[in-house]
């Protein structure tokens, strides 16, 4: 994780010391659950309950890391620390299950806490943008398509449609959440073996989370493609309106600016300058989240019941995915709370090509007049090519409309007389 760019909040929960908290938590969870059924001695989870608190007192990382130096196996070097603390009853500990019951299901509880922490951060920039929205759903600026004048919209609907498609997001991720996070422990190849069924049953109750319907060694990692195809959903999201706010900063354009704060530099060489930089930001980061979706696609592919392979990757791919995309959206809702909008700037780039924006409207009325479509469009597209300082003066000289007539069909209305109407329906929804 570069420190720049990550969610501090979302990197706690996938530090060092929260993993193996979260190590100690399952397992002292599937002792208790032995316990219950008789296997193992009640002093096993009573003793890991009264000596948690060494287990991870000063610099217990360094010493699992220090075991692992030799073992050249991590939870071999975990359960050896907690023998060191505990001693003789954390023979206990570990009881029937394989290094993949204690990984996959600590990594569905962090998974699982990550989730719920990017649609925290979903709701915050719902939030803003529906209040953005709101505030300027009468708001007249230029559609365009291909980078190209099209027809006037609002402001407000142009927030909508990325209010609309966060809120997608948020629903695919809270809708699959069941599908995506998978606790496992059946042992070795997920026969349940040497582990009674119960067990993963009790534990998946205790840790509110659904068990594996059917593993191998592990839970199949199609559960965390989806996961990580919503992810790079979210980001390319988010990317949109990046790219929207960049493309509005432009001096051409200048419709909408990020914030500049007191201090800010904008170029070592040209003190003028006022650069998207945060919507860049969030371009590049976007990127570095989708980085993920291939290697993670690639992971479901292992060898007959389980190799290392996707290993690697998800002790990279999981942490940095997440606090960059949980910083992305965090980082977005500041740019959507704090950008300035120059609603003078949208009116005039609306009439900077003389209302040539009209052209449908002039072609349908000239059609519902009877005109050939092939012939009604020369005469409009003529027109809007060599009129663009007077679109309308250009069709009267023409003498196809009465004066009443113009001034209906050059009218704006018509372009926001449904505003109500889909900002009704996509906030209903």
């Amino acid at each position: 994780m570069h420190n720049r760019y990550t969610d501090q909040e979302m990197a706690a929960i996938w530090s060092e010391q929260e993993k193996y908290e979260t190590w100690f938590d399952v397992e002292h969870k599937v002792c208790e659950i032995f316990a219950d059924l008789g296997k193992i001695p009640y002093d096993t989870p009573k003793t890991m309950d009264s000596l948690r608190e060494a287990c991870f007192a000063g610099d217990f990382v360094a010493k699992i890391e220090e075991i692992e130096r030799v073992t050249k196996h991590d939870i071999i070097a975990f359960l050896t620390h907690l023998s060191n603390v505990i001693g003789e009853p954390a023979k206990h500990i570990h009881y029937g299950m394989t290094s993949q019951d204690l990984i996959d299901t600590a990594q569905a509880i962090l998974t699982k806490r990550s989730i719920l922490l990017i649609l925290n951060r979903l709701s915050d920039l719902k939030a803003a943008i529906k209040e953005k929205a709101v505030l300027y759903k009468q708001t007249i600026c230029m559609g365009r398509s291909h980078g190209v004048h099209a027809e006037p919209m609002t402001f407000g609907l142009k927030l909508l449609t990325h209010y609309a498609g966060f809120d997608r997001c948020a629903k695919a991720l809270w809708r699959d959440l069941p599908e995506m996070v998978r606790i496992k422990c059946s042992g070795a190849i997920g026969t349940y073996s040497m582990i009674d069924p119960q067990v993963e049953t009790t534990l998946s109750s205790k840790l509110g989370i659904p068990a594996e319907d059917i593993a191998t060694q592990v839970v199949p990692r199609d559960r965390l493609a989806l996961l990580f195809s919503h992810l790079s959903i979210t980001a390319s999201c988010i990317e949109r309106l990046a790219v929207e706010i960049r493309h509005l900063q432009r001096t051409e354009v200048g419709e909408v600016i990020e914030s500049f704060t007191p201090g800010q530099k904008g170029s070592s060489a040209m003190p003028h300058k006022k650069n998207p930089i945060l919507t860049e930001n969030l371009t590049g980061l976007a990127r570095a989240v989708r980085m993920s979706l291939t290697p993670a696609m690639e992971n479901v592919a292992l060898w007959h019941e389980r190799d290392i392979s996707h290993s690697s990757l998800e002790r990279i791919a999981l942490p940095d995915t997440f606090t960059h995309l949980s910083f992305a959206l965090d980082r977005l809702t500041d740019v959507v709370n704090r950008m300035y909008v120059n609603t003078d700037r949208m009116r005039d780039n609306v009439w900077s090509q003389g209302g040539t924006f009209f052209s449908q409207r002039i072609l349908l009325a000239l059609i519902d007049k009877g005109m050939t479509r092939e012939d009604a469009y020369k005469i409009v597209q003529e027109a809007a090519h060599n009129n663009t300082d007077n679109f309308r003066y250009a069709i009267m000289s023409k003498d196809l409309f009465s004066k009443e007539e113009l001034n209906e069909y050059f009218g704006l209305t018509q372009y926001t007389k449904n505003v109500d109407y889909i900002f009704n329906k996509v906030l209903q929804e």
